[in-house]
């Protein structure tokens, strides 16, 4: 009995030994993480433990502090300070150092003035606690005025017939056409706009006359491709660790160029893309960019996965107001639902939580119009590659819920299937895909002209 009271003793005391020496440890550091984009710059510190901060943002010159309690001074917070890139358009440099006994302070030096948002994160799928800092500039980007100068400065073919080539003429005619489509106009609405009409002589004593009209008017399409997932969110990754996020975001690009130097049905087009690089986006903040450059239509791109390898073929969905339109379609935008969990939003934030439920009334119209996008890519895509399913499938995606954009989501193969996922790699298939939903796009068009535009969106 002795003998046993003893271990137990032995047992009790080292359990204690154990938790003061956790508690004399605090935190430890498994990893430090910055995603730089224009919209704001993500910085993430992950720990075994969650982390309790303070911060002071001091406006001249712009620089961020903050204390970290309970952490110890390792080489993975070290590491932070060289992974800031020269390119990143907020942040200057980092410092971290002890600032006493048990609290590290981590200072951003930024590049302009900044709003930041400091927020912890739990456990969810690979990820263990992390706090994160994220820095939005405190005069956002003009989507719209950005998306007009770009094309201005596009040193693209000419897409309108009897309009100079780029190198012909020293100013952009279809630059101009944005421009004048896209200014403030005293009418409460956007009108289409007609290209002005051709001025004719009959001979040299004849007054000049106006050429007739055409009957289609011709106005800049815009087109919001949405590549899933990136930044903290890798999206599904495949056998051969293809991650969801890069394909999609490459497949996206290939389909910018493309329409960038295309037309529908006479209207020259003009691609928007809510992340242009690895970086995490919210999805109501990604349908919020599509409807401040009014696009005409929002495409987002994915890569399907499953539970087993078996599973092939790309999928078209829309948005459903009621139930799914099958189990499949639920566990699918169940999945996609997700990736705010993974990538991380401020759920602190009433201002993000006033979106969401702004966005959440998609109109029957919306829908309509969504599922007649969805045949016309679902027909061309059908054409380079396997089918997941027939028909246009329908759930509660909540990328898809502008009340205002005819919107689908894209599976452009099953990423889990080793088979789809060398496909997914390969150049030439994401140029046949790439074509295909350019030409989905197009067909659209050609039976669904586009509508005036509203100045207020």
């Amino acid at each position: 009995m002795r003998a046993d009271r003893r271990r137990l003793l032995k047992a009790g005391m080292l359990a204690l030994s154990l938790g003061a020496s956790h508690l004399a440890r605090g935190a430890s550091m498994l990893a430090v993480r910055i995603w730089p984009a224009p919209d704001y710059s993500r910085v993430t510190l992950e720990s075994d433990t969650p982390l309790k901060t303070t911060q002071t943002f001091i406006a001249s010159p712009p620089r961020l502090a903050v204390d970290i309690e309970g952490l110890q001074l390792n080489a993975a917070l070290r590491e932070l300070v060289g992974k800031v890139q020269t390119s990143d358009p907020n942040i200057a440099g980092i410092r971290v150092g002890q600032f006493n006994a048990n609290v590290v302070r981590l200072v951003i030096d930024l590049k302009r003035p900044i709003a930041p948002q400091v927020f912890t994160l739990p456990p969810v799928a690979a990820y263990a606690h992390r706090l994160v800092l994220d820095l939005y500039p405190s005069e956002p980007i003009d989507l719209l005025e950005q998306l007009i100068q770009e094309r201005v400065t596009a040193k693209a073919p000419p897409l309108l017939s009897g309009l100079p080539s780029p190198s012909a003429a020293v100013n952009d005619p279809l630059g101009e056409l944005i421009a004048r489509q896209t200014s403030p106009l005293p009418s409460t609405r956007r009108q289409d706009l007609l290209p002005p009409p051709a001025v004719s002589m009959d001979r040299p004593d004849h007054p000049p006359r106006l050429d007739k009209v055409p009957d289609m008017t011709e106005r800049l399409i815009v087109i919001a491709l949405d590549p899933g997932h990136g930044g903290e969110d890798p999206g599904a990754i495949g056998p051969g660790g293809t991650r969801e996020k890069d394909v999609v975001l490459k497949i996206a690009k290939m389909l910018r160029d493309r329409i960038n130097t295309s037309s529908a049905n006479g209207n020259p087009m003009r691609a928007f893309l809510t992340r242009d690089a690895d970086f995490f986006v919210p999805l109501h903040v990604r349908v919020q960019k599509a409807r401040r450059v009014q696009a005409d239509l929002f495409v987002s791109i994915h890569a399907d996965a499953f539970f087993t390898p078996q599973a092939s073929g790309a999928s078209v969905f829309a948005l459903s107001q009621g139930a799914a339109s099958s189990s499949a379609a639920r566990w699918m935008a169940q999945k996609e639902n997700t990736a705010d969990l993974i990538g991380g939003i401020n759920l602190g934030s009433q201002d993000a939580q006033v979106q969401r439920t702004m966005l959440d009334m998609s109109t029957a119209a919306q829908i309509k119009d969504s599922l007649k996008l969805g045949d016309s890519l679902l027909r061309e895509i059908g054409g380079v590659g396997r089918l997941h399913k027939p028909r246009v499938e329908q759930a509660g995606f909540a990328v898809l819920k502008a009340p205002d954009i005819p919107s689908v989501l894209v599976e452009t193969a099953f990423i889990s299937n080793p088979q789809e996922e060398e496909k997914l790699r390969s150049e030439d298939y994401q140029k046949q895909l790439t074509e295909a939903l350019l030409r989905g796009i197009q067909q659209y068009f050609a039976r669904n002209p586009p509508l005036a535009r509203n100045r207020s969106i």
